[in-house]
Protein backbone atom coordinates (compact mmCIF):
# COMPACT_ATOMS: atom_id res chain seq x y z
CA UNK A 1 0.00 0.00 0.00
CA UNK A 2 1.01 3.27 -1.31
CA UNK A 3 2.17 5.76 2.34
CA UNK A 4 1.37 8.96 0.68
CA UNK A 5 -2.06 10.40 1.92
CA UNK A 6 -4.73 11.47 -0.21
CA UNK A 7 -6.47 14.61 0.21
CA UNK A 8 -9.85 12.59 0.12
CA UNK A 9 -10.57 9.47 0.11
CA UNK A 10 -12.11 8.59 -2.40
CA UNK A 11 -10.38 11.29 -4.20
CA UNK A 12 -13.07 11.51 -7.00
CA UNK A 13 -11.37 12.96 -10.47
CA UNK A 14 -13.20 13.55 -13.82
CA UNK A 15 -11.10 13.74 -16.91
CA UNK A 16 -13.38 14.43 -20.26
CA UNK A 17 -13.25 16.34 -23.58
CA UNK A 18 -15.11 15.37 -26.91
CA UNK A 19 -14.39 12.37 -29.19
CA UNK A 20 -11.04 11.80 -30.45
CA UNK A 21 -8.88 14.07 -28.25
CA UNK A 22 -7.65 11.23 -26.18
CA UNK A 23 -9.23 11.55 -22.72
CA UNK A 24 -9.94 7.83 -22.52
CA UNK A 25 -6.33 6.92 -23.21
CA UNK A 26 -5.70 9.83 -20.57
CA UNK A 27 -7.61 8.29 -17.71
CA UNK A 28 -6.44 4.97 -18.62
CA UNK A 29 -2.85 6.59 -18.04
CA UNK A 30 -3.26 8.01 -14.86
CA UNK A 31 -5.46 4.85 -13.43
CA UNK A 32 -2.40 2.79 -14.00
CA UNK A 33 0.00 5.01 -12.78
CA UNK A 34 -1.56 5.31 -9.49
CA UNK A 35 -2.10 1.63 -9.55
CA UNK A 36 1.21 1.06 -9.88
CA UNK A 37 1.58 3.37 -6.72
CA UNK A 38 -0.61 1.32 -4.54
CA UNK A 39 -3.97 2.25 -4.55
CA UNK A 40 -7.18 1.35 -5.69
CA UNK A 41 -8.46 2.53 -8.51
CA UNK A 42 -12.03 2.18 -10.33
CA UNK A 43 -13.02 3.90 -13.71
CA UNK A 44 -16.59 4.64 -15.06
CA UNK A 45 -16.46 6.05 -18.61
CA UNK A 46 -19.50 7.37 -20.33
CA UNK A 47 -19.65 8.01 -24.24
CA UNK A 48 -21.82 10.56 -26.71
CA UNK A 49 -21.00 10.13 -30.46
CA UNK A 50 -17.75 10.26 -29.73
CA UNK A 51 -17.07 9.05 -33.44
CA UNK A 52 -18.43 12.64 -34.21
CA UNK A 53 -16.83 14.80 -31.85
CA UNK A 54 -19.29 14.36 -28.96
CA UNK A 55 -19.16 13.93 -24.82
CA UNK A 56 -16.53 11.43 -23.54
CA UNK A 57 -15.96 11.43 -19.66
CA UNK A 58 -14.16 9.07 -17.39
CA UNK A 59 -14.54 8.59 -13.72
CA UNK A 60 -11.93 7.80 -11.85
CA UNK A 61 -12.10 6.88 -8.05
CA UNK A 62 -8.52 7.02 -6.37
CA UNK A 63 -8.57 5.10 -2.79
CA UNK A 64 -6.65 3.85 0.06
CA UNK A 65 -9.43 1.76 1.50
CA UNK A 66 -10.98 -0.11 -1.27
CA UNK A 67 -12.83 0.10 -4.29
CA UNK A 68 -15.79 2.32 -4.70
CA UNK A 69 -19.04 2.57 -7.69
CA UNK A 70 -17.21 3.62 -10.52
CA UNK A 71 -19.76 6.36 -10.92
CA UNK A 72 -18.95 9.80 -9.26
CA UNK A 73 -21.85 11.44 -7.20
CA UNK A 74 -23.51 14.56 -8.58
CA UNK A 75 -21.41 17.53 -6.93
CA UNK A 76 -18.74 15.44 -5.68
CA UNK A 77 -15.82 15.95 -8.00
CA UNK A 78 -12.31 17.43 -6.26
CA UNK A 79 -10.78 17.29 -9.69
CA UNK A 80 -11.76 18.30 -13.27
CA UNK A 81 -9.61 17.84 -16.01
CA UNK A 82 -10.85 19.05 -19.41
CA UNK A 83 -9.71 18.82 -22.97
CA UNK A 84 -12.04 21.35 -24.74
CA UNK A 85 -13.34 23.96 -22.72
CA UNK A 86 -17.42 23.95 -23.47
CA UNK A 87 -17.20 20.31 -21.90
CA UNK A 88 -15.73 21.71 -18.78
CA UNK A 89 -18.30 23.68 -17.99
CA UNK A 90 -20.72 21.11 -18.56
CA UNK A 91 -19.16 18.88 -16.28
CA UNK A 92 -18.25 21.43 -13.67
CA UNK A 93 -22.51 21.99 -13.40
CA UNK A 94 -23.06 18.49 -13.18
CA UNK A 95 -20.33 17.32 -11.13
CA UNK A 96 -18.98 20.51 -9.63
CA UNK A 97 -18.76 21.86 -5.71
CA UNK A 98 -17.22 24.95 -4.28
CA UNK A 99 -13.68 23.11 -3.62
CA UNK A 100 -13.06 21.55 -7.01
CA UNK A 101 -10.51 22.00 -9.08
CA UNK A 102 -10.02 22.29 -12.31
CA UNK A 103 -7.77 22.21 -15.15
CA UNK A 104 -8.57 22.98 -18.96
CA UNK A 105 -7.44 23.15 -22.14
CA UNK A 106 -8.78 26.59 -23.44
CA UNK A 107 -8.80 25.31 -27.37
CA UNK A 108 -12.28 25.10 -28.48
CA UNK A 109 -13.73 22.35 -30.51
CA UNK A 110 -16.81 23.95 -32.55
CA UNK A 111 -19.39 21.17 -32.96
CA UNK A 112 -21.58 21.00 -36.38
CA UNK A 113 -23.92 23.73 -35.01
CA UNK A 114 -22.09 26.00 -34.02
CA UNK A 115 -19.81 26.05 -37.32
CA UNK A 116 -23.27 26.19 -39.74
CA UNK A 117 -24.72 29.53 -37.03
CA UNK A 118 -27.53 27.68 -34.97
CA UNK A 119 -25.57 28.33 -32.11
CA UNK A 120 -22.43 30.14 -30.96
CA UNK A 121 -19.81 29.43 -28.60
CA UNK A 122 -18.97 31.27 -25.83
CA UNK A 123 -16.05 34.16 -25.82
CA UNK A 124 -12.37 32.38 -23.97
CA UNK A 125 -12.86 35.25 -21.01
CA UNK A 126 -16.47 34.42 -20.92
CA UNK A 127 -15.53 30.74 -20.21
CA UNK A 128 -13.27 31.53 -17.87
CA UNK A 129 -15.41 33.71 -15.59
CA UNK A 130 -17.87 31.22 -15.44
CA UNK A 131 -15.10 28.70 -14.17
CA UNK A 132 -13.71 30.59 -11.88
CA UNK A 133 -17.47 31.40 -10.47
CA UNK A 134 -17.79 27.49 -10.27
CA UNK A 135 -14.66 26.33 -8.69
CA UNK A 136 -11.92 26.91 -6.35
CA UNK A 137 -9.25 26.61 -8.24
CA UNK A 138 -8.65 26.22 -12.01
CA UNK A 139 -5.87 26.54 -14.78
CA UNK A 140 -6.46 27.55 -18.18
CA UNK A 141 -3.77 25.97 -20.52
CA UNK A 142 -3.22 25.81 -24.26
CA UNK A 143 -1.95 22.38 -24.77
CA UNK A 144 -2.92 21.87 -28.66
CA UNK A 145 -0.18 24.74 -29.83
CA UNK A 146 2.21 22.83 -27.97
CA UNK A 147 1.17 19.44 -28.43
CA UNK A 148 1.14 20.43 -32.36
CA UNK A 149 4.23 21.25 -32.09
CA UNK A 150 5.44 18.15 -30.46
CA UNK A 151 3.94 16.78 -34.27
CA UNK A 152 0.18 15.52 -33.02
CA UNK A 153 -2.28 17.74 -31.05
CA UNK A 154 -3.17 14.03 -29.14
CA UNK A 155 -0.17 14.83 -27.09
CA UNK A 156 -2.46 17.07 -25.60
CA UNK A 157 -4.17 14.35 -23.32
CA UNK A 158 -0.52 13.66 -22.03
CA UNK A 159 0.39 17.54 -21.18
CA UNK A 160 -2.89 17.14 -18.79
CA UNK A 161 -1.24 14.06 -17.42
CA UNK A 162 1.42 16.42 -16.77
CA UNK A 163 -0.14 19.10 -15.54
CA UNK A 164 -2.57 17.30 -13.18
CA UNK A 165 0.83 15.78 -11.46
CA UNK A 166 2.04 19.25 -11.33
CA UNK A 167 -0.29 20.61 -9.22
CA UNK A 168 0.26 18.23 -6.30
CA UNK A 169 -3.43 17.04 -5.57
CA UNK A 170 -2.32 13.57 -6.58
CA UNK A 171 1.22 11.53 -5.75
CA UNK A 172 1.23 11.17 -9.57
CA UNK A 173 5.67 11.63 -10.75
CA UNK A 174 7.44 11.83 -13.87
CA UNK A 175 9.18 8.08 -12.89
CA UNK A 176 6.58 6.34 -12.74
CA UNK A 177 4.40 7.44 -16.08
CA UNK A 178 7.87 6.68 -17.95
CA UNK A 179 7.19 2.76 -16.78
CA UNK A 180 3.81 3.38 -17.66
CA UNK A 181 4.44 4.88 -21.37
CA UNK A 182 7.15 1.82 -22.03
CA UNK A 183 4.53 -0.56 -20.84
CA UNK A 184 1.97 0.60 -23.37
CA UNK A 185 3.89 2.09 -26.34
CA UNK A 186 6.44 1.59 -28.95
CA UNK A 187 10.42 2.62 -27.27
CA UNK A 188 10.36 5.28 -30.30
CA UNK A 189 7.10 7.06 -28.49
CA UNK A 190 8.76 7.14 -24.85
CA UNK A 191 10.84 10.68 -25.75
CA UNK A 192 8.14 12.41 -27.46
CA UNK A 193 5.75 11.34 -24.30
CA UNK A 194 7.90 12.45 -21.70
CA UNK A 195 8.65 15.59 -23.36
CA UNK A 196 4.33 16.46 -23.54
CA UNK A 197 4.43 15.42 -19.97
CA UNK A 198 6.99 17.99 -18.98
CA UNK A 199 5.59 20.60 -21.07
CA UNK A 200 2.44 20.26 -19.19
CA UNK A 201 3.81 20.45 -15.92
CA UNK A 202 5.47 23.64 -16.70
CA UNK A 203 2.83 24.90 -17.62
CA UNK A 204 1.45 25.08 -14.43
CA UNK A 205 4.56 26.02 -12.21
CA UNK A 206 4.37 28.78 -14.44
Amino acid sequence: MNTANLKHDPYNLIITGVGGQGNVLASRMVGDMLSRLGFDITIGETFGASQRGGSVMSHLRISQKGSYSPQIPMGRAHMIVSLEPAETLRVLLAYGNPDVKVITNMRPVRSISVISGEQTYPAPDTIMGWIRDFSDNAWFLDTTQTATRLGNPIFGNVMLVGALASTGELPLDRDTFEAVVRSRMPESKVPVNLEAFDAGGAMIEQ
